[in-house]
């Protein structure tokens, strides 16, 4: 049997799930299930909500454009948010979209947008943040939401860093060396610790900056190679390192 039902649409709800529980859909959920994807009466949808698991439901039109979602059994328990926290400067909107829905595909548990000297701009629209991280969920098969605080400055999110777990920073001075090497140096793959990874913005981080994170205990600095790479990117290629080193991937 498969992990997932690739087949089946998954819906992130609000309410409460159980069997026999009636879920009304909102105009959008019903237009996106009913027009979007062209799904009709009895055919399967599974929702979650983050405390409940995952469970199968079946729809049941309410009128030319309403649907209801009539919850029957659990596919899935519900597991934990993942331990992996993802530290960002802020980006422009778009690109900040991007950076969200990935950083949930690649497994961050958490996502807090970091202010720094050269973050291009200070004011994260967080609802579209949490939004993007909920459809990211949706489609990855993602039981717990990624928790999305409200954005720091640098030396605040460092300090609410616990000790014992590992800072993956993503420095573009760092001298270029394999980055497993570094981090299998830097934690071990068979008793891997919580992990937090840092990336800075367009401009990179300013020497008192890097020198303040550098001096944190339990920190490495890793270089993603010869290339400067955008900081959407970078942010997918370490989590991708990461992962397959210390995470969930090996």
């Amino acid at each position: 049997m498969p992990a997932y039902d690739f087949t089946a649409p998954r819906l992130h709800v609000a309410a409460d799930l159980a069997a026999g529980v009636i879920l009304p859909l909102d105009r959008a959920q019903a237009n996106y299930l009913l027009n979007v994807l062209r799904r009709g009466p009895d055919d399967p949808v599974l929702v979650f909500n983050g405390r409940d698991g995952e469970w199968r439901a079946h729809l049941v039109q309410t009128g030319r454009k309403g649907a209801d979602l009539h919850v029957a059994a659990r596919t899935r328990p519900q597991s934990g948010r993942a331990d992996l926290h993802y530290l960002f400067a802020p980006l422009k909107s778009a690109r900040l979209d991007y950076l969200a829905q990935k950083a949930v595909e690649m497994g961050a548990g958490t996502i807090r947008p970091v202010i720094t000297r050269f973050t291009q701009g200070d004011r994260v629209n967080m609802d579209r943040l949490r939004a993007n991280a909920v459809e990211a969920a949706e489609q990855c098969g993602i039981l717990a939401i990624p928790d999305c605080p409200e954005p720091e400055r640098l030396a605040a999110a460092l300090a609410g860093l616990a000790p014992e777990r590992l800072l993956v920073f993503c420095d573009e001075d760092a001298p270029v060396r394999d980055p497993v090497a570094a981090l299998r140096a830097a934690g071990d793959p068979l008793a891997p610790p919580p992990l937090a990874v840092l990336v800075g913005p367009e401009g990179g981080f300013s020497e008192e900056e890097r020198a303040s994170i550098r001096a944190r205990p339990n920190t490495v600095a890793l270089s993603l190679g010869p290339r400067i790479l955008r900081a959407d990117t970078a942010g997918v290629a370490v989590l991708a390192v990461v992962q397959a080193v210390l995470g969930d991937a090996r």
